[in-house]
């Protein structure tokens, strides 16, 4: 790990997590919860296997993961967040922020993940009908994908749960969520740029910025 050699809070933790990879490694911890290797290797498109095992052995060395073993039915080494690591999620959520103008681009061949949109999600969307009970909307699948609950005047997004039936599930080209979700366009009108619903759009609607009115 390289060194900055100043001594300077910022500088000193860029030391730790200004590696390229690791604050996309918080990302996917931060968004997977405690996960396989697997999984953070399927959510890391780009990195070498060889280059993730150092990166982890790294942020174990630094307080920012642990690993812990999870007895039958899992049966697996799950890599999850200490409290230091979880503490990165304000930095992450800011770069999140600061980075959202330039989603306006389309992806141009870039990779993407559908999970990768849960972290803008949570501050993107809003119960348009707090009074209303409980709904569940799915992006993607339970392989690559997010769950977006609203309830009671709140928003939370979590992983995709086979244990929640979602009212109504959501696919879309990634430029068409994006367009979408900063309320850009309609309902409608994604729909004709590849938007697929299946399920209610009333609980679609919901949670969209201004209540999925916006066009364009």
């Amino acid at each position: 790990m390289r060194s900055y050699r100043q001594y300077c809070s910022m500088a000193r933790a860029l030391d730790l997590i200004g590696d390229r990879w690791t604050l996309l490694i918080v990302r996917e911890l931060l968004t997977q919860g405690p996960c396989r290797f697997s999984d953070l290797r399927r959510g890391l498109p780009g990195i070498a296997s060889n280059l993730l095992a150092e990166r982890l052995r790294e942020m174990e060395s630094a307080g920012l993961i642990g690993r812990h073993d999870e007895p039958p039915p899992v049966a697996a080494t799950l890599i999850s967040l200490t409290d230091r690591g979880r503490d990165l999620s304000g930095v992450v959520r800011e770069l999140t922020r600061w980075g959202a103008p330039l989603m306006m681009a389309p992806p141009d061949n870039d990779e993407f993940r559908v999970h990768w949109f849960s972290l803008p999600l949570r501050f993107l969307c809003r119960d348009g009908a707090p009074d209303e009970q409980a709904t569940v909307v799915r992006l993607g699948d339970p392989y690559d994908g997010c769950d977006i609950i609203a309830e009671g005047g709140r928003v939370d997004v979590r992983p995709c749960s086979p244990d929640r039936q979602p009212d109504t599930t959501v696919t879309a080209p990634p430029e068409v969520l994006v367009q979408l979700f900063t309320g850009q366009v309609s309902v409608r009108t994604a729909t004709t740029r590849g938007l697929v619903v299946n399920g209610s759009t009333t609980a679609l609607d919901r949670i969209l910025p201004g209540r999925g009115q916006t066009d364009g």
